[in-house]
């Protein structure tokens, strides 16, 4: 599926500078060559001490598909639609029918990673949050979701609340296996729409129909999924404006609990990278993407979604706790193939190819791979870290943390480069209250060597929609004044 939760699925963090694209589709980081002084100098203990707790959620990764999207560029295994996991005729999962050993075996070793995690916690608290992502993981046999959640809560014990997410693409599913994995455990699901055009979904290379999509939701309701979620995707090959306010209004109407909006990522070796050159026809403009973008913000949020997150909408009470994690920095556990975990300050990923991750899960076993990977927490990756994910939301970067941390003069400097977005209205500040601080006042406190800014201004947030819209350029701004 395509995704910004950032299901820590992707391999690596590395940057993808990209003109044609103003939104962030997933983490994306800047290898930096050096730490500014003023950072080293300033950073403080309480720094690392807010990254080492054990983490409290876990990303598991099934990386089955029935086959490759056009747009994918995710660890995947693509099983074909004539898998014996799945009817020759709705391509649903059938309980009675011999599971496919490539899932069997994957499933087998992925519970081999599991129990081979170790941790050197004196305690472990249980985890609160597991969100299965793929891949399709709704291709995965219940009685082998359960294996996996019965691993997770032997080694690290599962809250009695957990919330525990699903992705599921519609005509992989029917009630009967929704039943079966809601009486796992399983209470929120993440469907992976994308579009209800056929000519769209065809153009991308989904597997599924619109008549699948209306099929999948209505199993959704009628089971009785209290929170669940629904994936769109704007700017695709040959999309039009009306096309995407048709896929919203629909997508309202459906009244999923959330939505998640991404913006089409070109991605190199992908079929749509040897195919297409963002920006130009058949894919939408620079321009028209932003309208696209604009135009989900003021849909959704005038039915009643809170814009959180850059990609991300809710009804009240329904954001996505598994990635509230990620967006506030927080540690977390990954298993399985591609993954990236993340903790004690340190991202990890496992290798992308099943031989490499077969024997990197063979050397976990026998001692000679470290799960969470080796070296120490680097604080230029963990400022670029908070920065990048703080801006993704609606909260924003809080300065006084962020000051105590980095020091008064990092926040200060930060500040100073923000100043002409503050009086252009792409970015707010906030007190403590939450009040707005206006342009005039902000600048003052800029200019004014004697005053720590964070005593006065708590948050700095882009503004949704048009501050979101630039937020690759301003957050590649924070990041020039933590690494020059």
């Amino acid at each position: 599926m395509l995704k910004t939760t950032i299901s820590p699925i992707f391999s690596s963090f590395t940057c993808k500078p990209k003109t044609s694209r103003l939104i962030f589709r997933a983490f994306s980081k800047v290898v930096l060559q050096d730490t500014p002084p003023s950072a080293r100098r300033n950073a403080s203990t309480n720094l690392t001490t807010l990254h080492q707790g054990p983490p409290t959620s876990a990303y598991v990764h099934l990386p089955f598909c029935r086959k490759r999207c056009h747009y994918c560029d995710f660890p995947i295994l693509a099983l074909g639609t004539s898998s014996s996991s799945l009817t020759s005729s709705s391509n649903v999962y059938e309980e009675g029918k011999e599971d496919d050993p490539r899932i069997t075996n994957y499933v087998n070793l992925l519970v081999r990673e599991i129990q081979a995690t170790r941790t050197d916690y004196d305690t472990n608290p249980n985890l609160e949050t597991v969100f299965f992502g793929g891949g399709t993981p709704s291709l995965v046999p219940p009685k082998l979701v359960s294996l996996i959640l019965e691993t997770l809560s032997l080694n690290f014990g599962l809250s009695p609340d957990a919330e525990i997410s699903m992705e599921m693409d519609p005509g992989t599913f029917d009630g009967q296996k929704l039943k079966e994995l809601m009486k796992l455990g399983v209470n929120r699901v993440s469907l992976g729409v994308q579009a209800f055009q056929d000519e769209l979904l065809k153009a991308c290379g989904r597997a599924h129909g619109v008549s699948q999509v209306y099929e999948a939701i209505e199993f959704v309701k009628d089971c009785g999924v209290e929170n669940w979620s629904m994936d769109l995707i704007s700017s695709l090959p040959h999309q039009t404006l009306e096309m995407w306010e048709e896929s919203l209004r629909l997508a309202i109407e459906s009244q999923p609990n959330h939505v998640s909006v991404y913006d089409l990522q070109v991605e190199q070796g992908t079929k749509f990278g040897n195919l297409y050159t963002p920006g130009q026809s058949p894919l939408p403009s620079e321009t028209q993407s932003a309208e696209f973008y604009k135009t989900a913000s003021s849909m959704l949020r005038g039915a009643g979604y809170e814009h959180y997150e850059v990609s991300s909408y809710s009804k009240d009470g329904f954001k996505c706790k598994h990635n509230l994690i990620y967006w506030k920095n927080k540690p977390f556990y990954a298993f399985g193939l591609g993954s990236a975990s993340y903790v004690g300050g340190l991202r990890f990923s496992r290798p992308r190819r099943l031989k490499e991750y077969t024997n990197y899960v063979a050397d976990l076993e026998n001692g000679t791979s470290n799960w969470c990977g080796n070296g120490d927490v680097d604080l230029k990756d963990v400022a670029t870290d908070i920065l990048m994910l703080s801006f993704r939301t609606s909260k924003g970067l809080e300065l006084k943390e962020f000051g105590e941390a980095f020091g008064s003069e990092v926040v200060k400097s930060i500040c100073k480069v923000y100043e002409p977005y503050v009086e252009s209205g792409h970015i707010v500040c906030l007190d403590d209250m939450r009040s707005e601080v206006m342009s005039d006042e902000f600048k003052t406190l800029v200019a004014n060597d004697e005053v720590k800014i964070e005593d006065h201004v708590r948050y700095l947030r882009l503004k949704d929609p048009d501050g979101f819209l630039l937020s690759n350029e301003l957050i590649s701004l924070a990041f020039g004044v933590v690494a020059p």
